[in-house]
C-alpha cells in the first residue's frame, strides 16, 4: 500500500492531505472536531459547495494516515492541476481575493470565520475560483478579530495594488515572498497619492504596515489592532471588497498580446492550422494538454472543447488576462490560463523546496502544444534545439510542434535586433534535434504560409 503526505500540507495542526494508492484524502485531526462539526451542521458547507465556492468532499470509510489523531477522513474532489498566485493574471488574483472575502462574510452569517486567507488555498475550475482548504474555518467568537487580515493584505491586496498602480510584473513578487508581499515593501513602492485620508490602501497597507513596525518588538499583540463586533468585522470586509474592486488593470497589448491579429496568417491559414491541431488531438486522444506559448488560447480551445483539461500558459500577462476573461465570461470549461515564462518556469519553492511544486513537477502532460513557440525559444533566448527537444520529451508523450522558418516575417522581426548566429535553425536542424527523442508521426504544411506542423511521439 502506497501512502504519502502531500508536501504542501503541513502547516495547519487541524489536519492534512495525503495520498493512498493514488486517491487523495484529507485527515481531520481530533482538535478540529468542533469546528468541523459546526461547518457541516450549520449549513455553511452545503451553501458553499452549492455555490461552487468550496471544493466538495465525501466522508470516507477508511483509516486515517495517523489513526490515533484522526477525527474524520475526507475524500475531496481532486482538481486536475494546482496553480499558484504568481502564475495568475490580474483578474484571476482579483477574483480569488473577492471570493475569499465573500466566503468570510457568509461564514460570519453561519457563526464561523476564516482563520486564514492564503491565496494558495484558492484554485480555479472552469474559469471560477474556489476554496480548496476545508479546514480553513473556525468557530466565530464574539468580539474576536480576523486572524487572516494581515495574510489577506499580503497575499491579495498588496500585489493587486502594485500591479494596478505601478506595474503588473509586481505580481511575481509572491514567488519570492511565499508568505505574501511584505506590507512595508508594498507601502514604499506604492504611489504617494495612496497615503492620504481613509482610503482603503492607506488604511489596509500604509497604516497597517506602520502598525506592524510599531508593534514588531512588543509582546501579546495580534494581527489586528482591536477587537471587533461582528457588525464592525462585516463592515471591514465590505471595505476590503470595495478596495479590491476599485483596483483595475487594463491590458494594453504587450509584444505578443495581439499576436494572431498581427501575424502573417490569413483567416484560411488559421482555420486550417486549427483543424490540423484538432486532427492530431483526435488521433492521440490525450487526457491532459499543456499549450506552451498559448497567447489568447485560440488553439488551446481545440483540446478544451473536446473535454480535455488544458493548461494554456504564456509569458505575456496581457494575453493571459484576455484568455482568462474569455474563459470566465463565456463560461468555458477545461481551460486554465496561466502566466508562465517557459525559459524561467515556476521552480519548486517553500520549505525544503517542496512546499510549492515546480511547473514541470506538476506534469507530465499527455500532450504539449508548441505552436509558434520554437523560434522564440531558439532565437530570442538562444536555446539549443536539442535542449528544447529534451525538455519536451521529459514533459510529455505527444508533442504538436510548429516550425517557423527564418524567412517568416515573425522570425525576421526577431532577427532584426540581433546577429544571426543560428546556423542550425533550419528544418533539417529542427528534425535532427527532435528525432533524438521523438518519432515524427506526421508532418503537415500550414497552407498560405511557410510553416509546418509536426506530430511527434516520444521514443
Amino acid at each position: 500500500m502506497s501512502v504519502a503526505r502531500v508536501s504542501s500540507s503541513f502547516r495547519d495542526p487541524s489536519g492534512y492531505l495525503f495520498v493512498r494508492n493514488g486517491v487523495l484524502y484529507r485527515q481531520v485531526n481530533n482538535p478540529y472536531c468542533k469546528a468541523y462539526d459546526k461547518l457541516m451542521n450549520s449549513g455553511l458547507y452545503e451553501e458553499l459547495t452549492s455555490r461552487g465556492w468550496l471544493v466538495p468532499h465525501v466522508e470516507a470509510d477508511v483509516k486515517g494516515d495517523d489513526p490515533a489523531q484522526a477525527y474524520r477522513v475526507l475524500q475531496p474532489e481532486r482538481l486536475p492541476f494546482i496553480s499558484y498566485p504568481y502564475e495568475w493574471s490580474f483578474s484571476q488574483l482579483q477574483d480569488a481575493a473577492l471570493l475569499t472575502l465573500e466566503i468570510n462574510k457568509l461564514a460570519l452569517e453561519k457563526g464561523m470565520i476564516l482563520k486564514d486567507a492564503s491565496a494558495f488555498n484558492i484554485q480555479f475550475k472552469d474559469g471560477k475560483p474556489l476554496l480548496i482548504d476545508t479546514l480553513s474555518f473556525d468557530v466565530y467568537r464574539k468580539g474576536s478579530a480576523w486572524d487572516g487580515y494581515r495574510q489577506f493584505c499580503q497575499h491579495f491586496l498588496a500585489p493587486l495594488a502594485l500591479a494596478s498602480l505601478v506595474d503588473v510584473r509586481f505580481m511575481q513578487l509572491s514567488r519570492n515572498y511565499i508568505d505574501g508581499v511584505p506590507l512595508d515593501l508594498a507601502s514604499r513602492l506604492l504611489p504617494a497619492a495612496t497615503r492620504f485620508g481613509l482610503s482603503g490602501l492607506n488604511v489596509h497597507i500604509h497604516l497597517h504596515a506602520k502598525m506592524q513596525r510599531q508593534f514588531a518588538d512588543k509582546q501579546g499583540v495580534t494581527n489586528n489592532a482591536a477587537l471587533l463586533t461582528k457588525e464592525a468585522l462585516t463592515n471591514m470586509l465590505n471595505g476590503l471588497t470595495q478596495t479590491v474592486q476599485k483596483l483595475t488593470w487594463q491590458p494594453k497589448g504587450t509584444e505578443w498580446g495581439e499576436y494572431y491579429s498581427a501575424t502573417n496568417y490569413s483567416d484560411d491559414s488559421l482555420k486550417q492550422k486549427g483543424e490540423l491541431v484538432g486532427t492530431f488531438i483526435d488521433k492521440c486522444k490525450p487526457t491532459t494538454v499543456w499549450d506552451l506559448g498559448a497567447n489568447n488560447g485560440l488553439f488551446s480551445r481545440e483540446a478544451a472543447r473536446r473535454g480535455i483539461f488544458t493548461v494554456a500558459s504564456d509569458i505575456d500577462p496581457a494575453a493571459v488576462e484576455k484568455n482568462y476573461l474569455t474563459v470566465r465570461n463565456q463560461g468555458e470549461k477545461n481551460l486554465l490560463p496561466l502566466v508562465m515564462d517557459l525559459t524561467n518556469p515556476s521552480p519548486a519553492i517553500g520549505w525544503a523546496n517542496c512546499e510549492r511544486e515546480s511547473f514541470s513537477g506538476r506534469g507530465p502532460a499527455d500532450m504539449l502544444l508548441a505552436l509558434a513557440l520554437i523560434h522564440h525559444l531558439a532565437i530570442s533566448n538562444n536555446l539549443p534545439l536539442d535542449s528544447i527537444a529534451e525538455f519536451f520529451a521529459a514533459t510529455t508523450t505527444w508533442s504538436v510542434v510548429e516550425f517557423v522558418p527564418k524567412s517568416d516575417s515573425q522570425v525576421q522581426r526577431l532577427l532584426a535586433t540581433r546577429k544571426d548566429i543560428f546556423d542550425r535553425y533550419t528544418v533539417e536542424g529542427f528534425e535532427e534535434a527532435f528525432k533524438r527523442f521523438f518519432t515524427v508521426v506526421e508532418k503537415k504544411p500550414v497552407s498560405g504560409s511557410e510553416r509546418t506542423l509536426y506530430l511527434l511521439k516520444k521514443k
